[in-house]
């Protein structure tokens, strides 16, 4: 293995950023701040883009149920290409409204990609580096995602200025662009996955994933209301107009920035599981807070606070699953279940929140303290964790 000084760990970490940007950060919330132009301008009715947004939700689900069967075909690292240019292709598809039917589908495609890459990102990355590093390093994978929810605030407008078909085509060549800078940065595939798996078929999965795989999904739930409706929350719930929910939301995407390697940081130093408790508490807090502090200075430091969490969690939860599964093909199998597990929770989470809104009239702080127990029933789970004797095992077992 590479020392941790050694140029060429950076190189797939890099290939790594870039594939969570195209095929999360951008295709999934570059969207939002498109969808009033999607109205406007008569692509589409209004119901049809939310529908449309949810496709890709549910594509993501099925990437992250498709991922590791299709590495298992063509290798990860062609897996990694074909999904980033799937997510190009889609990209430079929606810039031409056929039908709604048309346009799903493509955004559909894009979800697909962006669950299959988020299986196999760290499983082809995270390998060749040392394992003192590996949080940080999963930090740096998952920075894309934060990008790509800051980018949504800072590129999509003045593309919009161009029209909207300019636009879908400016993030087309941006992700043609990324995805050929990273095409010969992914490593090469390990070559014991299948003396991996021969050997560790029979062991067995420790109690703790299991619970890990329920705390994730209750982590997914807690985070929805905020990465939806806190924009909505500071401009009609508090009436502060949408000028300063804008500048909220950008605090939201500094901290989305900020969460990743910050969160892996904490995972190196710390440990995941203290790391996650940590975290959980923060949060707890937040969303408490939320509800009683409205001044901007307060509101901007708690949209940092929520915009470190969706990426954020991502080095953590897979930091864990390193703690827990000492077997680097059980790694992948858990990883990929968390995933699916996130991925069902947060769309799930989406449809239900959406409908709790509107029959109880537009209440966001019944959503933020839904939200809150959420999160609460995640931290209670992490301590019930510690009463497992097979999630005692020293950090030392990723390694």
């Amino acid at each position: 293995m590479r020392t941790a000084n050694s140029t060429g760990i950076w190189l797939p970490i890099f290939a790594g950023l870039c594939a969570s940007l195209v095929s999360i950060g951008l295709a999934r919330f570059a969207y939002t701040p498109l969808i009033p132009s999607l109205i406007q301008a008569h692509w589409f009715s209004a119901n049809d883009v939310v529908y449309l947004g949810a496709a890709n939700l549910v594509g993501y689900l099925i990437g992250a149920l498709l991922g590791r069967p299709m590495a298992h075909q063509t290798g990860n690292r062609n897996a990694l290409r074909l999904m980033m240019l799937a997510v190009t292709a889609a990209f430079f598809a929606c810039a031409y409204p056929l039908s709604v039917s048309w346009f799903f589908g493509w955004r559909l495609l894009s979800g697909v990609a962006g669950g299959a890459i988020m299986v196999l990102v760290a499983a082809t990355v995270l390998p060749h580096v040392p394992a003192s590093r590996r949080g940080l390093a999963s930090g740096a994978i998952f920075l894309g995602i934060g990008l790509g929810i800051a980018g949504s605030g800072t590129i999509v407008p003045p593309l919009l200025s161009l029209g909207l078909q300019a636009t879908w085509l400016g993030l087309g060549a941006l992700a043609l662009l990324l995805t050929a800078v990273s095409w010969f940065g992914w490593p090469a595939d390990t070559t014991h996955a299948v003396a991996a798996h021969a050997t560790s078929a029979d062991e067995p999965t420790p109690s703790g994933v299991y619970l890990l795989f329920a705390q994730y999904a209750f982590m997914a739930a807690g985070l929805v209301p905020a990465m939806v409706f806190l924009v909505d929350y500071v401009a009609r719930g508090l009436g502060a107009g949408a000028h300063i929910g804008a500048m909220v939301w950008v605090m939201y995407g500094l901290g989305a920035i900020v969460g990743p390697v910050t969160y892996g940081f904490l995972a190196d130093r710390l440990g995941a599981r203290t790391g996650i408790r940590l975290v959980l508490v923060v949060q707890a807090v937040a969303l408490g807070l939320l509800a009683m502090l409205h001044s901007f200075l307060a509101l901007a430091l708690l949209a940092v606070i929520f915009g470190s969490f969706p990426p954020g969690i991502v080095p953590l939860a897979l930091a864990r699953v390193h703690e827990l599964v000492p077997s680097h093909h059980r790694q992948q199998i858990a990883w990929s279940r968390a995933t699916v597990s996130f991925a069902t929770f947060q769309a799930l989470a989406g449809f239900a929140y959406s409908a709790l809104f509107n029959a109880s009239g537009g209440q966001h702080t019944l959503l933020f303290v839904i939200a809150a127990g959420a999160i609460v029933v995640a931290l209670l789970l992490e301590q019930a964790m510690r009463w497992l004797p097979s999630t005692t095992e020293p950090r030392c077992a990723a390694n």
